[in-house]
């Protein structure tokens, strides 16, 4: 901790120069008794006026009375501050978005990436109390259904734990089409390859929407940009799907639970049995607030089950299945270093920019992605912590064996878990206390008391296109066929103090920086720096970044030079034609819309 002198509050902005993030503002020790009161209102002003994100700030007032010690205020944290507003979103290629959308409903259009905090309130949940005694294992999944009461129009959610091994979906949604149901909303936290047979219920209505936060490019991906659902797809945000199911946007009728360990009453947990996934956080909301909630199982064990991760007080139902999934599909080919050397340049690159912008310290907080580039950036920082002695607080997100690793060897205090990305992570949270749970509300909600996310020092994402206003796209290709939904960055792209996207400036033969992307997936004021093998783009937007890194080596360019780079390498493609039926509305976090899917011309 620095102490300033209550004469001089400006100086808190040196306590990250030399290294530390607590701060004492002294009124008392520092400031003679007839100066008080003015720097009492020069430290408001100037807190007031400075950024001091990132800072703990403590103010010691002198005693209100002789005899009593001097008086302590902690200053409530600063978040990352919101930037200029630069006023509605244009959407991507200019298209106007409609102020009610068919099979959406009302829009509300996005206006800045803080505009809706405040109050907000949370829906009643329905809750089915039973007699003692009464038997919850039931014999199908079609006695759940018929029990559950599900009928045409109604919701229906899954969880995505299990990823590109998942096999309840298919089944509970194959159930429902044998039983002659229809006109079905899909609430599914993610889908993969692994989902093609939901195509053929697209098709023939009995699936009519889809909400998703989660894709992977695949057939079910493929077949809402052929406009295969009568619907719109709805493309949420890791934290903006919670969201929406607490505040009643989101309506679950019958949430089916893939429970790889559960006992007769209901009692579940991702963390054990043969088809073990991890915390099954994005189930949490699901269980909470869904009408009827029917855990499926392939392990049925004595009550009561060990440990309890969602508890038999929010299950009405349990079925056991021959098999939920395959474990060995939750690694999805992802979870691996690159050992391509020009990714593994642009790792080295973000690696030395974060610890040039100083956010390499104890107690640091720290997140990327499972894509090869992530991890290699996430295996540089590991190396400058060893090396400095460095203890980060936590490390969030989806968790990967190489934060399991720098858990194990002290430089994390603890993890904060979403979903396990690979088996290491697995065993980690079925063993370590520190490998902690967090709902995915506590993630990354923004209408929350305070979401994880706004506690992140650093956050590595990836992109499929960003423009010249650091908007980035990782929902559609430039043919506009989606590639994927949020996720979470968006999310963390908002809460982190540095933002750093990473990525190939080329990707196959086109650009990966567009004058404009195709579809808006997180807006620029949340987007802090870009990394490329042809150099690094600061937003204009940080002044306070540029002037960290002005002498710093790094190869700072604009993000017009990398835009001029990439069109020459690359060429101008010819922009993708669409037609005016939308196929999907992207949600920002906050449930505004940011932008739409539109089907794109042959």
């Amino acid at each position: 901790m620095i102490t300033v002198c209550g004469n001089d509050p400006k100086a808190l902005l040196d306590a990250p120069l030399r290294g530390e993030r607590a701060v004492l503002i002294d009124l008392c020790e520092t400031v003679g008794g007839e100066d008080r009161d003015a720097a009492e209102l020069l430290t408001r002003e100037a807190l007031a006026f400075l950024d001091y994100s990132g800072l703990e700030v403590t103010i010691r007032h002198a005693p209100d009375r002789p005899g009593e010690p001097p008086r302590l205020e902690t200053l409530p944290p600063l978040p990352k501050p919101a930037l200029p507003d630069p006023g509605p979103a244009q959407p991507a290629l200019g298209q106007p978005i409609p102020a009610q959308i068919p099979g959406y409903g009302q829009v509300e259009p996005f206006a800045g990436a803080f505009a809706r905090q405040g109050a907000h309130t949370r829906t009643a949940s329905r809750v089915r109390s039973g007699p003692p005694g009464e038997k919850k294992l039931l014999s199908s999944l079609r006695e759940a259904i018929e029990r559950a009461g599900l009928r045409n129009g109604m919701t229906v959610s899954f969880h995505h734990h299990l990823r590109n091994g998942d096999r309840v979906t298919n089944l509970v949604m194959q159930a429902i089409a044998d039983m002659g149901l229809r006109d079905i909303h899909l609430a599914a936290s993610g889908l993969f390859a692994c989902h093609e047979p939901l195509v053929p219920l697209m098709e023939s209505g009995v699936i009519t929407q889809i909400s998703v936060n989660t894709f992977n490019p695949g057939p079910v991906a493929r077949a809402i940009s052929q406009g295969k659902l009568q619907k719109p797809a709805i493309l949420r945000s890791h934290g903006g799907r919670p969201r929406a199911v607490e505040s009643g946007e989101l309506h679950i009728d019958v949430a089916f639970i893939a429970a790889p360990s559960c006992d007769e009453m209901g009692n579940l947990n991702g963390t054990h049995g043969p088809s073990a996934c991890g915390y099954l956080a994005y189930a949490y909301a699901d269980a909470q607030y869904a009408g009827t909630v029917v855990a499926v199982t392939d392990h049925l064990v004595p009550y009561p089950a060990c440990p309890i991760e969602i508890g038999q007080d929010l299950v009405d139902y349990v079925v056991e299945v021959d098999s939920i999934g395959d474990p060995n599909g939750i690694v999805s080919g992802t979870t691996k270093i690159t050992s391509d050397p020009v990714n593994l340049r642009i790792a080295q690159s973000a690696a030395r920019l974060i610890d040039q912008a100083g956010y390499i310290r104890e107690g640091m907080t720290f997140q990327t992605g499972a894509g090869g580039t992530s991890l290699a950036v996430a295996a540089a920082v590991r190396q400058y912590m060893k090396e400095r002695g460095v203890v980060g607080a936590f490390g969030s997100g989806g968790i990967h064996s190489y934060f399991v690793q720098m858990l194990r060897e002290g430089l994390f205090r603890a993890l904060f878990d979403v979903q396990c990305f690979d088996l290491d992570a697995i065993r980690s949270a079925a063993e370590d206390p520190r490998h902690m749970a967090m709902s995915a509300s506590l993630y990354g909600n923004p209408h929350t008391k305070g979401c994880i996310v706004h506690s992140l020092d650093v956050v590595i994402l990836g992109a499929a296109e960003i423009d010249t206003d650091f908007n980035v796209n990782v929902i559609t290709g430039s043919d506009g066929v989606i590639l994927g939904a949020s996720g979470g960055h968006n999310d963390c792209a908002a809460g982190a103090k540095l933002t750093v996207i990473v990525t190939n400036l080329l990707k196959g033969r086109l650009c990966v920086v567009r004058d404009r992307v195709t579809t808006i997936t997180t807006p620029g004021e949340t987007v802090d720096v870009l990394v490329t093998e042809y150099g690094i783009a600061v937003n204009p937007r940080r002044a306070d970044l540029l002037e960290a890194l002005k002498d710093s080596g790094l190869n700072l360019v604009s993000i017009q030079t990398l835009r001029q780079i990439g069109a020459r390498l690359a060429g101008t493609p010819v922009p993708q034609r669409f037609t005016e039926r939308i196929v999907g509305v992207v949600e920002y976090r906050d449930g505004t819309v940011i932008d739409v899917v539109r089907r794109p011309e042959p």
